[in-house]
């Protein structure tokens, strides 16, 4: 797979999971010849100068760092007490109050313009954006110190901005996909096209290259993807359950529910569309009636407060564990013993016809 100056002997992106990737599962990515990536988007810049140093200590292959492009949010004391109001009853259920008000815990890559000094500095190989796109200048400056740049599209409009701005490719995210939807302004709704179909319009209509990612776990799903126009695939859920990743004990015994496994989006966690396996977040706190949200992330300090409460309490109900439609095919394998079965997979299924 050939991305701007980036050439991978596996058509494979390790999806830049916060709070799950880590620099050890990225790099075991890169050795076994796919593209490893970490996600400091709520990281300071101390903590993301710490996780690029660490993985470029273990891996001299190119990874990706991905930063989120958010709108900032804007505090609302009204619409943050409302909220707090709503979840109450949640908390005293686990015997916790909830918090008196909420904080934006980071910003975005949009008003940070330390972070951008830092991938200046550092020059990974790639860079990525999730959430939508920085301005103009400071693409031109990432991308003139020679990294190569990303970013995800829900839509062929998306695809197109990002075409427009002078990236090297597209990460064409459908909504099977675990974990945080891209979507430039979910005020427009939730995304709504599948991974394969997204594909097929973006390689259509766009001249970049195209990686998919949504729900794809094996190599007979990199295969449809290839078909369909993507030079390689991301891939989230698949990489969480290998040995490298973050994931705790109680995210990973959702994987065994196996044909029981049932993922959904929802904005109430973290106040931007996501998916992951249905808890009580999506049973008691999604659906009408409810309060307008506070903006991402101040939504999303609510969530974790409530998940530690939870947890306090024994309670595992509201842990948020985000995985995408394909989590019942996830393989408790080393990342890297994972890229290389990928690709003999892969290497059957071309070979078969599929």
């Amino acid at each position: 797979m050939a991305l701007g100056r980036i050439r991978l002997s596996q058509p494979v992106i390790q999806a830049p999971m916060v709070g799950v990737s880590t620099p050890d599962l990225a790099a075991a990515v890169s050795n076994a010849g796919g593209l490893g990536s970490i996600g400091i988007g709520g990281s300071s810049v101390e903590q993301a100068r710490a996780m690029i140093e660490k993985t470029e200590g273990l891996t001299r292959r190119p990874f990706n760092v991905n930063v989120f492009c958010h709108a900032p949010a804007k505090p609302d004391g009204e619409r943050e007490s409302a909220w707090l109001d709503y979840l109450a009853p949640r908390f005293n259920a686990v015997g916790a109050e909830p918090p008196k008000s909420l904080e934006t815990p980071y910003p975005s890559f949009l008003e940070n313009r330390a972070m951008l000094d830092l991938l200046l500095q550092t020059q990974p190989a790639v860079v990525s954006f999730h959430f939508g796109l920085p301005r103009q200048d400071w693409i031109d400056a990432l991308r003139d110190a020679g990294i190569t740049l990303l970013a995800t599209a829900t839509s062929l409009f998306e695809a197109q901005e990002i075409h427009s701005a002078g990236l090297h490719g597209i990460i064409a995210q459908g909504r099977e996909a675990g974990g945080h939807s891209g979507v430039f302004d979910p005020q427009r709704g939730d995304p709504d096209l599948g991974t394969l179909p997204l594909v097929r319009l973006i390689a259509a209509q766009c001249r970049l290259p195209v990686i998919a990612a949504g729900g794809i776990m094996d190599g007979r799903g990199i295969r449809a993807a290839l078909d369909l126009g993507a030079v390689g695939v991301q891939m989230g859920t698949a990489f969480i359950l290998a040995p490298e990743s973050a994931a705790d004990d109680a995210y990973r015994a959702r994987f065994q529910a196996g044909a029981a496994i049932r993922t959904a989006i929802t904005s109430v966690i973290s106040g931007r569309p996501a998916r992951g396996f249905v808890d009580r977040w999506w049973k008691e706190v999604d659906g009408p009636g409810g309060p307008e949200l506070p903006d991402y992330p101040i939504t999303y300090t609510a969530g974790k407060a409530l998940k530690a409460a939870a947890r306090a309490n024994g309670e595992s109900g509201f842990d948020a564990c985000w995985a995408g439609q394909g989590a019942a095919l996830a393989r408790a394998l080393p990342a890297g013993e994972l890229v290389v079965r990928l690709g003999e997979e892969l290497e059957r299924a071309s070979a078969f016809g599929g």
